[in-house]
C-alpha cells in the first residue's frame, strides 16, 4: 500500500513538473508593510534627449525584511494591480502570497498608465519601457529610495515579460526573472479574438485620462480578450474591467517582434521561471502557437530560446487562459514562484 502511494504522489508530482516547487509557503506571522513610491526614470539615456519621468509602484515588505525585491511588471491594459488583486485577495493576491514567503515586492504602473506619468503614447515602445524598469532596478539595488536590497529578480506578465526580458537581456544587473504569459510562438488563430477586442480610449469615459491614441479593451470583452480557457467568474471580470488601463500601440509591435518572436532572450544569464496558463488561447494550441499541455512539454518548446546559463525552469496552470492571476487555482502558481525564487536567487 505504502508503494501504491509513493508512486501516485511521483505520478502527480511529474505532471505538474515542479515537484520541489509546489509545497505550501507557510504563513508569515504579520502583513507586509506598504508604500506608495514615485521613482525618477527615463525612456532614453542620452544627452538632452533623457525624457525624465516618474514611475509608479507600491512597495510591500515582509515584516521580518528581505534581501531580495521583486519587481513586477503588468502586462498590456493592466497596471500595478494586476499583481495585488482585491477580489478575492486571499486567492488572487500574487504579492501576498510572495510577502508570506520572506519576499518584499515592487509592483509598478508601466509609463502612461495608472499612477505613472504619462508622455505621448508615441514614445512608448517595450523598449523605452524597459529602460525605465531598468532605472527601477538600479534604484533598489542602490538604496536610493530608502530600502536597499542587494538582489532584485524582475518579474512580468504578457507585455511586462517582454519588457522584462529585454531588461534582463540587454542591462544583465537582476538575479533572476519570472516569465509569466508570454511565449516565442504565437497562437494565430487564437490572437485573433484578443486584437479585435482593443479599442481607443477616447471610446472609454473612465479611460480619459490618459493619452487618446492609447488603446484598452472594449466594454465587456474582458473574458474574451484575456480569460477564455477559465471558468466565467463574473464578479472575478467585473473586478478586471473596473480595473484596466491601457496600452500604447508601439508597445505592442516590438514586445511582440522583439520581446516574443526573436530569441533576446537568448542572453539571459540568470534563472528563469517561465509560467503560463494551460489553456491560454494567445500563445498556446492552435494555429502554430505551443505545447502547453504541461511543464515538460512546454520546455521542450521554449528551451531553445534560452541559453544553459538561464536554467530555464517551466510552470503550467491547468484550465485557465492568459490572466491566471485571476484564476481559482492561482496560488498553485503564486507557491510555485515562491520556491523556485527561494532555490534559485534566495531571500
Amino acid at each position: 500500500m505504502r508503494l501504491f502511494w509513493r508512486r501516485i504522489g511521483a505520478a502527480t508530482a511529474a505532471c505538474l513538473g515542479l515537484s520541489a516547487l509546489i509545497a505550501p509557503i507557510p504563513a508569515g506571522a504579520a502583513e507586509a508593510t506598504c508604500r506608495d513610491l514615485s521613482i525618477p526614470v527615463s525612456l532614453l539615456d542620452l544627452p538632452l534627449l533623457g525624457l525624465d519621468q516618474t514611475m509608479y509602484g507600491r512597495l510591500c515588505v515582509p515584516a521580518g525584511g528581505s534581501r531580495t525585491v521583486q519587481v513586477l511588471v503588468p502586462g498590456g491594459t493592466y497596471n500595478s494591480s494586476y499583481w495585488d488583486i482585491s477580489h478575492s485577495p486571499e486567492t488572487r493576491s500574487y504579492r501576498r502570497v510572495q510577502n508570506k514567503a520572506g519576499f518584499a515586492t515592487l509592483a509598478l504602473d508601466r509609463l502612461g498608465t495608472g499612477r505613472s506619468s504619462k508622455p505621448l503614447s508615441a514614445l512608448l515602445t517595450a523598449f523605452t519601457q524597459a529602460n525605465a524598469v531598468n532605472h527601477v532596478v538600479k534604484a533598489m539595488k542602490s538604496g536610493s529610495l530608502g530600502p536597499r536590497f542587494s538582489k532584485v529578480i524582475l518579474g512580468g506578465h504578457s507585455l511586462g515579460s517582454a519588457v522584462s526580458v529585454i531588461v534582463a537581456a540587454s542591462h544583465r544587473n537582476v538575479d533572476g526573472v519570472l516569465i509569466a504569459g508570454q511565449l516565442h510562438r504565437l497562437n494565430l488563430t487564437g490572437i485573433v479574438p484578443t486584437l479585435t477586442t482593443l479599442t481607443p480610449v477616447l471610446l472609454e469615459p473612465k479611460l480619459g485620462h490618459l493619452d487618446p491614441t492609447s488603446l484598452t479593451t472594449a466594454a465587456g470583452l474582458r473574458y474574451t480578450a484575456f480569460h477564455r480557457g477559465g471558468p466565467l467568474d463574473e464578479a472575478a471580470i467585473a473586478h478586471d474591467e473596473a480595473n484596466k488601463d491601457g496600452l500604447a500601440a508601439g508597445e505592442a509591435v516590438d514586445g511582440i517582434l522583439l520581446g516574443t518572436l526573436l530569441p533576446l532572450s537568448r542572453q539571459i544569464t540568470v534563472p528563469v521561471l517561465l509560467a503560463m496558463g494551460g489553456d491560454d488561447q494567445v500563445f498556446c494550441g492552435g494555429l502554430l502557437g505551443s505545447d502547453c499541455s504541461s511543464a515538460e512539454a512546454l520546455k521542450r518548446f521554449e528551451a531553445p530560446n534560452f541559453a544553459p546559463a538561464a536554467r530555464l525552469r517551466t510552470f503550467v496552470l491547468p484550465d485557465y487562459g492568459h490572466s491566471f492571476n485571476y484564476a481559482p487555482n492561482a496560488p498553485e502558481f503564486f507557491q510555485a514562484t515562491a520556491r523556485w525564487a527561494e532555490e534559485m536567487v534566495g531571500r
